[in-house]
């Protein structure tokens, strides 16, 4: 049924269907008689709902025969009770037709033509046309809950032979940039830049505090607006958009008590991320300011480096053991330390307790290719070897008096 509570201008049918209703005359009904046909000289349209559809029309017939679709010999008729005509009024569709069928769903898809682009080695491609072909009748088009499946994909294909044994196994994503063309290609080395790019690059800094007694501090954190803090563990507290507050008490041996979370740690851990715009790995590091050597020399000689900087057997170790999946993937490294100067201007620590000793080391490195390493000619372990690192972070000998309030701060950022 359509129906309506409210009325905005549609014409009404003509006068003389308003005059089987008439009454003798009288003074009222010659009023209310010239009242309707004041109010049938404008036009008026019926809002016509129906279910969760509603539509303001002219042509309700049209509209109605749109929706119910009749079969050609039913009756049909639009029908306005009297008790409702008037500014509030509501039609009735009167037919005879059954409701009209739902549109059945369109036919599983089990079997469709493929067409794959492939590397078989770099710079070699094949086209590979097929059938797929569902497995137990499955409808390849939609997916469990009926969403259909359309788009383009990239993804690993793993074609088998082994014997009469032919199997096609396809692990993908779907690429949802229209912009991308349907014939471009991925090969291996775009694979790899993409698996790479798909995570931000953060810096992954380590907080260890050594204090000549028990005492309570505040430790806050201040990140320049072009970083944001995306993990902090403990989690700190926020204090605004770019700093966030630790309040602990510490203990000789370096014990940190985190009130809020009622845990007792070593260390606080915090990632940062910079924005992407400002990280350009041929910029962070390049012959003027970093150094290069392979990776089987590089642990070895970073080792050394931290020993000059006055960590621990323990701390060095658990450095190299917490970053050496990330050194080991590359088979030639780009490395430098930065100044305290750098390091506070992206972020930034201060400590409730004075005085207190800053020691902060953050490495930045990158991966090399064989060619890129010839860049690096005159900038290599010898000469990294030779430099004056206890200079470059600002170390301190009060950095190993344990009567100091002692702060030491290990940050690692890869750049690709």
């Amino acid at each position: 049924m359509f129906s309506s509570c409210r009325s905005t201008s549609a014409s009404l049918p003509s006068q003389s269907f308003w005059g089987k209703f008439k009454k003798k005359p009288d003074k009222e009904s010659e009023f209310r008689e010239r009242q309707a046909q004041m109010a049938l000289a404008r036009q008026r349209l019926l809002t016509l709902a129906y279910e969760d559809m509603e539509t303001v029309r002219v042509e309700l017939e049209a509209v109605a025969r749109d929706w119910t679709k009749p079969p050609p010999d039913a009756i049909f008729g639009l029908r306005v009770p009297v008790e409702f005509a008037s500014l509030h009024a509501s039609v009735e569709i009167v037919s005879d037709a059954p409701p009209p069928p739902d549109e059945p769903p369109p036919p599983p898809v089990t079997e469709m033509p493929a067409t794959f682009n492939l590397e078989l080695v770099p710079g070699q491609h094949v086209v590979l046309e097929t059938t797929v072909a569902s497995a137990d009748d499955v409808d390849m088009a939609r997916m469990e809950d009926g969403t259909v499946v359309d788009g383009q994909y990239w993804g690993k294909l793993n074609i088998v032979h082994d014997g009469g044994t032919h199997t096609v196994d396809f692990t993908g994503t779907r690429i949802v940039n229209p912009d991308v063309p349907p014939d471009m290609l991925f090969d291996s080395r775009v694979m790899s830049k993409l698996t790479t790019a798909a995570k931000p690059a953060s810096v992954k800094c380590h907080l260890s505090i050594l204090s000549p007694a028990q005492q309570y501090c505040d430790v806050i954190l201040s990140v320049n607006p072009l970083w944001r803090l995306e993990l902090t563990w403990p989690p700190a507290q926020p204090v605004n958009e770019t700093k966030v507050k630790y309040f602990l008490r510490v203990h000789p041996g370096g014990a940190l008590e985190h009130f809020e979370s009622e845990m007792v740690t070593t260390a606080l851990y915090y990632e940062a991320v910079p924005d992407p715009s400002m990280v350009d790995p041929n910029d962070f590091i390049a012959p003027r300011n970093g150094y290069a050597m392979s990776f089987r020399d590089f642990v070895p000689h970073l080792m050394s480096v931290l020993d000059q900087l006055g960590m621990s057997m323990h701390a060095r170790t658990n450095f190299i053991n917490n970053n050496i999946s990330a050194f080991s993937a590359h088979k030639n490294i780009a490395y430098r330390f930065l100044s305290p100067s750098k390091i506070a201007a992206a972020i930034d620590i201060s400590v409730t307790s004075d005085p207190c000793v800053f020691t902060r080391l953050f490495l930045i490195f990158r991966g090399l290719t064989d060619d890129d390493v010839g860049l690096f000619a005159g900038a290599g372990e010898k000469e990294a070897n030779s430099v004056n690192w206890r200079e470059i972070v600002g170390w301190s000998e009060n950095s190993k008096d344990t009567t100091q309030f002692r702060l030491l701060e290990t940050s690692v950022f890869e750049v690709s």
